[in-house]
């Protein structure tokens, strides 16, 4: 999104946390955080006084979460542009050049693709025989690089191919996702919820519009969509006191990827916490499955990974409890050198398993052309 977004650098405080209670304990430890700040603001916009950047865990019962008040934010919102640092910070905004990766050699993550396959279709099975409605399987890319890794190298390239995605990085967690968990405005809340995806055709706009029907008459897509819009609803509606949630989805096409997408707003009732909300509408079926606690504990026993905080909830919040949180997709982790890159797919009882590789592949290619480039 070109016309606003915040960056930041340095910590002043720092939270790592992990259990079933994660948001709560965030909660508490950003309130205490406030108590000790004195802010003026003479801008008053969602993103400047105090901001807390979060990136949580997809399975908060045994991922790490990282919290992170920065030291120094520069945010801009259309024409306006803020700065929000200590009093009497030095600020200095040197660009330094970002370096190459070199040469990049990729393997196999957790399982080869012959290995993720498999489970996809014992996902399928599972599915058949009524054990759930729908499964989101993921599966990791291992990459090397010639040399140390830049995050900025990724964010640069996806920012600039991904225009209509939100472009994130913190804590060595790098992405741009097309999918809005909870934006909050005020009393005013939205979310767009992604689920249901065909690959575009490439060779031209009509043939874009012939891919674009069928996604929009797909069975499959539309069961899958409609899981992940009754899953947001069921949680988000508690804390309004009216949710839109239109009938049908719209087409929200990208570079190599058409999705069904379905914007949903409301409006609060109260003044709730934002990361009690968060806590609540994550994780949604677009990232998990349905029912929500049998499909989490199936992906912990078919993935063969730790997902780590890819598909979780990053984003950020301020005092006044704006804030913005994106779902952690189209992303990888960069670690002890290396990278893992994440892509996933939504199974449902008639999905193909080769089909379903097909679509990670192309998701992955988000990562790896940005990478590349």
């Amino acid at each position: 999104m070109d016309d606003e977004g915040l960056i930041a650098w340095g910590e002043l405080a720092r939270l790592e946390v992990k259990g079933p209670d994660t948001f709560a304990q965030a909660s508490r430890w950003w309130r205490e955080q406030l108590a000790e700040i004195t802010v003026t603001d003479e801008v008053g916009l969602p993103g400047t006084g105090a901001v807390l950047f979060a990136s949580a865990a997809f399975d908060i019962r045994t991922g790490a979460s990282v919290f992170v008040i920065p030291r120094v934010v520069l945010g801009r919102s259309g024409a306006r542009t803020w700065v929000s640092a200590p009093e009497n910070e030095s600020l200095r905004f040197a660009i330094d050049e970002v370096p190459s990766p070199g040469v990049i050699r990729y393997a196999d993550g957790a399982q080869s693709a012959a290995a993720w396959t498999s489970s996809v279709a014992e996902g399928v099975a599972r599915l058949r025989v009524g054990d759930l409605d729908k499964v989101v399987l993921a599966r990791d890319l291992m990459a090397t690089t010639a040399e140390p890794l830049d995050a900025r190298h990724l964010l640069r390239a996806l920012a600039d191919r991904w225009t209509d995605c939100w472009t994130y990085v913190l804590d060595g967690l790098v992405g741009a996702t097309p999918e809005l968990l909870l934006r909050r405005t005020g009393s005013h809340v939205t979310s767009r919820v992604l689920a249901g995806t065909a690959a575009r055709a490439g060779t031209g706009e009509d043939e874009d519009e012939k891919v674009g029907r069928e996604l929009l008459t797909s069975a499959k897509n539309q069961d899958e969509h409609r899981y992940a819009i009754a899953s947001l609803a069921e949680t988000l509606a508690p804390f309004c006191t009216s949710l839109d949630v239109p009938e049908s989805p719209h087409l929200h096409t990208l570079p190599t990827l058409m999705h069904l997408a379905t914007d949903v707003a409301g409006e609060l009732a109260g003044e709730p916490d934002l990361l009690a909300i968060i806590d609540a509408i994550h994780p949604t079926a677009a990232v998990c499955g349905t029912p929500r606690d049998i499909a989490i504990d199936l992906i912990a026993e078919l993935e063969g990974m730790d997902r780590g905080r890819y598909a979780g909830p990053v984003g950020w919040l301020d005092s006044a409890g704006n804030g913005e949180f994106g779902v952690a997709l189209r992303c990888a982790q960069i670690e002890d050198g290396a990278l893992r890159l994440f892509a996933g797919c939504g199974i449902m009882a008639d999905s193909n398993p080769e089909a379903e590789l097909a679509e990670a592949q192309l998701k992955l290619l988000a990562i790896r052309d940005a990478l590349e480039s």
